[in-house]
């Protein structure tokens, strides 16, 4: 029986609804994939390819939304666990590189390198040139899991020298790094007016998923394209999207602690079923408020204005009369650990509250998904600011989640902090460009005060030494400048 998209109208062949009989979860044939290239459906972005690949006759309908974001299959049709552990067995997938990691491991340590944060590890994180006396962060710069990501994509262009290669996002929030993949010609999907393009990525293409990873409807987009798929997405983040795996097969709704457009957390909430991304403690507190009805602090207003406030943070079809009667707690790696494990406190006391202590399971749940490194570098930047210092400067990327906690931390122990993403940002003379926590962009004459000077220094997780080597180093020629007008 024929089917029409309930988006446009189109009507849809029988074959739409026959599954291929083969072994392989993707159930793509080359009899469909070929008609549907040729089809009208183009318009739909291949919705009617992806969702045909996958659905069965019990489907009451297949949607073809021209916005690919919005393109996340009902989770009560597609066992996304299922496919993300099939997936891993596909020929056409790889997640742990080619057998070239000792190579590019040494390649990668000889281009981001640097001998002054050599210096400082050799002599206990603590250095002085001339005036300019740096102390390091303890823990600081690449993490396991960029470093890791940035290791199979050299793997990758090392195993196919001739193929086209595209990567759905930045692989990590480094700008340095991010062009050198450009020079490999390893090319960012195109992105217009907020949508991916993915018409440019072909049959027998290369396709790799960033550190963050990828929202399902693109990986499930991208086998029906019979691409390469590489996979750098962190474990860490893998290990977020099982908890919400969790929440969704005992009907919880995940509250996520993150930033609802930060790519990260848009691949963890197209693993959800039921979701709501909360950005900090405040919005945390207004949604507690409105489970509690009112009776918390005051804070939340009305269930329009609760669907307003969250409009670009929820999942389709969100009623918070009825999702946030049971709740997991899963967070965007990157966030302030503190910060997500007062929310996680905050849900669970408001659960009891309005539930009561010994109904607490049937409400609530919550798993340690805090990144390891992430909680290392907040760590370690909370030791840093308790030090004697003039100034720190935190060398990351500005879109770069991580970093910008960082920052937030030495803007909040009072000590002149300079959030740059690379050397140019200081210069032409005692002159600095920097970012604050918030994305504030400011730009500072004379921020390097004359005379001896002791600096904290810490870099994100995305970040190379060799950066800031470069940024110190700038720092340097301004202190040489100085001295020899002294003279």
């Amino acid at each position: 029986m024929a089917q029409a998209c309930t988006a446009c109208g189109t009507s849809l062949p029988g074959s739409i609804l026959g599954t291929d009989t083969r072994s392989s979860v993707h159930r793509r044939t080359v009899q469909l994939e070929s008609s549907f290239k040729q089809s009208s459906w183009l318009s739909c972005n291949y919705h009617h390819l992806n969702y045909s690949s996958r659905w069965t006759p019990r489907i009451a309908g297949v949607r073809c939304d021209q916005s690919l974001a919005a393109a996340s299959p009902p989770s009560e049709y597609f066992d996304s666990k299922t496919f993300r552990r099939n997936l891993n067995k596909s020929d056409s997938y790889n997640r742990s590189g080619f057998g070239h990691k000792k190579e590019m491991l040494e390649l990668i340590s000889k281009e981001y390198t640097s001998d002054i944060v050599k210096t400082l590890r050799e002599n206990g994180k603590e250095y002085t040139w001339g005036d300019v006396t740096v102390k390091l962060a303890e823990s600081y710069g690449f993490c396991w899991g960029v470093e890791r990501a940035v290791q199979i994509a050299y793997e990758a262009r090392k195993q196919f020298p001739h193929e086209r290669m595209w990567i759905t996002n930045e692989i990590i929030h480094n700008p340095t790094v991010n062009k050198k993949l450009e020079t490999m010609n390893i090319w960012t999907i195109p992105v217009v007016e907020g949508e991916k393009k993915f018409e440019v990525v072909e049959t027998g293409d290369v396709v790799i998923l960033p550190a963050f990873g990828a929202a399902l409807h693109e990986m499930q987009m991208l086998t029906d394209k019979n691409v390469q798929i590489v996979d750098t997405t962190c474990p860490w983040v893998s290990k977020v999207w099982n908890t919400v795996e969790k929440h969704k097969k005992a009907t919880y709704t995940s509250v996520i602690h993150g930033k609802y457009s930060h790519e990260e957390t848009v691949a963890t909430a197209s693993f959800a079923n039921k979701y709501i991304v909360v950005k900090n403690m405040k919005e945390a507190n207004y949604v507690c408020d409105y489970i509690f009805n009112g009776k918390l602090d005051g804070s939340s207003g009305t269930k329009e204005e609760f669907l307003e406030k969250f409009k670009n943070a929820l999942s389709k079809g969100f009623d918070p009369d009825a999702d946030l009667i049971k709740v997991g707690i899963a967070n965007q790696t990157t966030m302030l650990k503190g910060e997500t494990e007062e929310i996680g406190k905050l849900f669970e006391k408001t659960m009891m509250q309005k539930y009561g202590v010994d109904n607490i399971n049937d409400h609530f749940m919550s798993f340690n998904t805090i990144c390891d490194a992430t909680q290392e570098r907040q760590d370690a930047m909370y030791d840093l600011v308790k030090q004697k210092l003039d100034l720190i400067l935190v060398v990351g990327g500005w879109n770069s989640s991580n970093t910008s906690h960082l920052q937030e931390i030495g803007e909040l122990s009072g000590i002149p902090s300079y959030w740059v993403d690379h050397a140019e940002r200081i210069g032409p003379g005692n002159r600095i460009a920097y970012t604050l926590n918030h994305g504030e962009y400011v730009e500072k004459v004379n921020w390097l005060p004359s005379g001896p000077v002791t600096i904290g220094v810490t870099s994100g997780a995305s970040t190379p030494d060799k950066v800031v080597d470069d940024v110190l180093n700038k720092v340097f020629q301004i202190k040489h400048e100085e001295a020899l007008l002294a003279v």
